[in-house]
């Protein structure tokens, strides 16, 4: 059974609120955000990859969150 509900869109400043959060806290709360479930949890038991995967996602988080919207807009996600 599929809902026709639609999904609020996700908000990029919130990701990199999380991404920020990442820092002092939890590695890879952006992505529990975004429903990146399985990547929050190896951001978690990793460091965010050592620290090189946080770096990484200072740059995509943009692009991530965009990516999300447009499959939860779809009804995909």
């Amino acid at each position: 059974m599929t809902s026709t509900t639609q999904l609020p869109p996700k908000d990029v400043g919130t990701a990199y609120l999380f991404w920020l959060a990442s820092f002092v806290l939890v590695c890879g709360l952006q992505h529990f955000y975004l429903g990146k479930i399985a990547r929050g949890v190896i951001w978690i038991l990793t460091a965010g990859l050592f620290g090189i995967g946080t770096i990484i996602d200072l740059f995509t988080l943009a692009g991530q969150t965009r990516e999300v919207n447009r499959l939860r807009a779809a009804g995909i996600q």
